[in-house]
């Protein structure tokens, strides 16, 4: 039986298969609710910030190649983004039931959890790497753009396919870490990464001192040796330190925990797979409206405005984390408390990014891209979106708020439905306002769901109230 001592705001709990080794957890259910989102928060905001400055990173360096390598590298940018939506799967999965495992008192199960999500995470790993390496230009078809540029993304996707499986294992780790209260793990290997990629990202590209001089492919490469760091990094710490007693990495699923982690991962994941799904047609429509310019505006743009998306998204996954413990330890007073001060802190970094994008826009972007043409249709988009990223900060706020109480499917109706509206919204636009019109699409959208989905969380904390 595991018996949790309390001390300094975590639990030693005596691993049951090895009387020399502990089990070592953040109890967010005591103590101050604003110093403990931000102790979970900040790490998490970091990790966000670094995974999409692989891409970011890539980008600034390929832009010296030209428009053209930037829309190639762009367009697998948005197949990678539909493979970490998958990715979801475990690591929301590890960071819900993990955390409400904690929350009961339940190590023994956060700790089966654990090994059954590094397992979903190792299957669907190797299953998309292997069929995006041997099957490249099928997926890069998609977006139909010019031969020169299809080829170079057919190129760059084939090995940047080889971090998929890396990619899986590291968001379910860091979900593993995320739910035990540990974000500050996941941040310090994250940086390792980031760092390593950027010092390798410029001497593969340009093959500089001695070093083979490969284009975006050599982007691609400093990708997938970052993140084989990563992988490492996170394989020595839990064999070493054990957290939630050295559990597993690969076991024969058992039905139930199986079904939890689907149950609560699948959703987020479907719902980002489609919103990835969408953006690629978007993107198609933009080509159309727009040339290698309208891609390379919407691909680049959308990178830069994954500071401010990632951001939020790292602060909601710190509030749903917090939610996920103390709802299972009954504590909706504190889960009110959380909710409350998490929307002020977004409001007001909501207000700041956008006044940055709408007054900026084309100074921001330009620090990627140095062609002029590019810099206005990028400082156009920058400017559409700043609009409405006060809405984007709400909804993935509130979305955070239903993922701590393992109601991840309204969030999911609601992007998916107004993600949908986008593709024939933007064909409508479009064709009275030129590429402006996609952008608009996406921003009205975005609106409309952060308020919707603010009402339906508001509905249902009243019914909580009343139980």
């Amino acid at each position: 039986m595991l018996l949790p001592l309390f001390i300094s705001k975590r639990y030693f709990v005596k691993n049951p298969n090895d009387d020399n080794t502990t089990m070592q957890v953040r109890n967010l259910t005591e103590g101050s609710i604003v110093r403990q989102l931000f102790t979970l928060a900040m790490p998490l905001m970091a990790v966000s910030f670094i995974q999409m400055s692989y891409n970011l990173i890539d980008l600034a360096w390929i832009g010296r190649l030209g428009s053209r390598s930037v829309a190639a590298v762009g367009t697998v940018g948005l197949l990678m983004w539909m493979m970490h939506s998958v990715a979801l799967t475990s690591k929301v999965g590890a960071e819900i039931s993990i955390g409400q495992s904690i929350g009961s008192r339940r190590l023994d199960k956060a700790s089966i959890y654990a090994s059954h999500t590094t397992t979903i995470a190792i299957i669907l790993g190797l299953f998309f790497g292997i069929l995006f390496s041997l099957f490249p230009d099928v997926f890069v078809s998609f977006f139909d753009l010019e031969n020169d540029i299809s080829r170079e993304a057919i190129n760059y996707l084939r090995i940047v396919a080889l971090t998929f499986p890396l990619m899986f294992l590291i968001l379910n780790f860091s979900g593993i870490y995320i739910g035990s209260g540990r974000s500050d793990i996941p941040f310090y290997f994250n940086s390792a990464g980031l760092i390593l990629n950027i010092i390798l990202s410029p001497l593969f590209i340009f093959g500089w001192i001695g070093f083979p001089k490969l284009g975006t492919q050599g982007a691609a490469l400093a990708t997938v040796i970052a993140q084989l760091i990563v992988v490492l990094l996170f394989i020595w710490h839990l064999k070493r330190y054990g957290l939630l007693g050295k559990f597993s990495f690969f076991v024969k699923p058992k039905a139930s925990y199986t079904r939890n982690i689907l149950k609560l991962g699948v959703p987020i994941a479907t719902m980002n797979v489609f919103f990835s799904f969408i953006n690629m047609n978007l993107v198609r429509i933009a080509f159309h409206h727009g040339g290698h310019l309208g891609v390379t505006s919407q691909t680049t743009g959308g990178q830069i405005e994954g500071i401010s998306w990632n951001t939020s998204l790292g602060f909601a996954t710190a509030l749903g984390t917090f939610v996920a413990q103390n709802f299972a330890a009954k504590r909706m007073d504190r889960v009110k408390r959380a909710f409350r001060y998490a929307m002020s802190i977004m409001t007001v970094f909501g207000v700041l990014v956008s006044s940055s994008f709408i007054l900026f826009g084309d100074v921001i972007f330009s620090v990627f891209i140095p062609e002029e043409e590019a810099i206005k249709a990028g400082g156009d988009y920058l400017f559409v979106l700043g609009v409405s990223q006060l809405f984007m900060m709400i909804e993935l706020t509130t979305e955070g708020m239903f993922h701590g109480l393992g109601r991840t499917t309204p969030p999911a109706i609601i992007s998916m439905s107004f993600n949908l509206i986008r593709i024939p919204l933007a064909m409508l636009l479009a064709s009275q306002m030129g590429i402006t019109g996609v952008w608009w699409a996406i921003s009205i959208t975005s609106i409309f769901k952060g308020i919707i989905l603010f009402i339906w969380y508001l509905v249902l904390q009243r019914k909580l109230s009343e139980l």
